[in-house]
């Protein structure tokens, strides 16, 4: 996928373009629509689809106070993209100037490099600019000028509740993954760089994977049966995420996983970890020994779940 870092640079797609545009934040249900709804139209006009979306989070520059954790960081989310078949992405760098760009302006900047820009999809109730006044009705009132059309996407609905980055936060807040994954359209997973730690797992005879963790949001500690992504493979694995009470740590939250049946080296590979099943919680064993026996039983109930899983399959 083709990253771009200035608005500017959409001049050099020549196609017709469409853009999806929006935070993003977790690539959700409702974020999919809107990208799916840019991708189709850009396909009916032979043209290209391009997601335009933000980094930072708006919040961090906006709300500096209230920012929340987020479900995908910047790199997590431009993945999640190529996944879904998008091949242009658009990262505006959200400063303090950017945000005092006028709505109007802002689109203006669109028109300007974008010779041949053919529509703008958003999700319904997006709003953009100074003060936040740049809508689908400001959108629509451009766009008879400037020749592209606009798009307001429906929400996804689950039952009575729209799907929101906000309900995906509560019901991982609330170890509800189950919740979380349908309203996500996948397992939640967190990435980071495999880096060295202790090695107490190795002596311990279940060696493990220490995960650098981002500022994604992290489910309730405990032990959870997880599927590890790295190098195009797809690995089964039992993870610990908390702070190890038994060891005595300092209290910072890690993310260590043993994959199953698994000899080689990890160190500074980007592992994605995704979570399919709570265990058990996190709690401090009398000593190591005992905190072995009961990783020993994890893996056996690990091994368990994927045994009856594949069979599901």
């Amino acid at each position: 996928m083709r990253i771009l870092h200035s608005i500017d640079e959409l001049g050099e797609i020549g196609d017709l373009v469409v853009l999806a545009a929006g935070v993003f934040d977790g690539v959700h249900l409702g974020h999919q629509a809107v990208l799916g709804t840019a991708q189709s139209a850009a396909r009916a006009l032979n043209g290209t689809a391009v997601a335009l979306t933000f980094d930072p989070h708006p919040a961090t520059v906006l709300r500096p106070t209230e920012v929340p954790q987020l479900l995908t960081s910047t790199e997590s989310k431009l993945h999640l993209f190529e996944k879904l078949g998008i091949e242009n992405s658009l990262v505006v760098r959200f400063d303090a100037i950017f945000a005092a760009t006028e709505a109007s302006d802002f689109i203006l900047q669109l028109t300007r490099s974008i010779p041949h820009l053919a529509g703008i999809c958003i999700g319904r109730g997006w709003m953009f600019g100074k003060n936040r006044r740049g809508d689908a009705s400001l959108l629509r009132e451009m766009g008879i000028g400037n020749g592209f059309f606009t798009t307001e996407v429906e929400p996804i609905k689950m039952g009575e509740a729209i799907v929101s980055s906000t309900l995906i936060r509560k019901a991982l807040l609330d170890g509800d993954l189950r919740t979380a994954m349908r309203m996500l359209g996948r397992n939640y997973s967190l990435s980071g760089k495999v880096q060295p730690g202790a090695q107490i797992g190795r002596k311990l005879g279940f060696p493990t994977a220490n995960v650098a963790l981002n500022n994604e949001l992290l489910p309730p500690n405990g032990v959870y049966v997880v599927r590890a992504n790295t190098s195009g493979e797809s690995l089964k694995g039992v993870a610990n995420l908390g702070t190890r009470p038994t060891l005595g740590d300092d209290h910072k939250r890690i993310l260590e996983v043993h994959i199953l049946d698994f000899t080689g080296d990890l160190y500074e590979h980007k592992i994605e970890v995704e979570f399919l099943e709570f265990l058990r919680p996190e709690i401090p064993f009398e000593n190591k020994n005992a905190l072995k026996n009961q990783i020993a039983q994890d893996v056996i109930k690990t091994r368990e779940w994927f045994a009856e899983n594949d069979r599901l399959r």
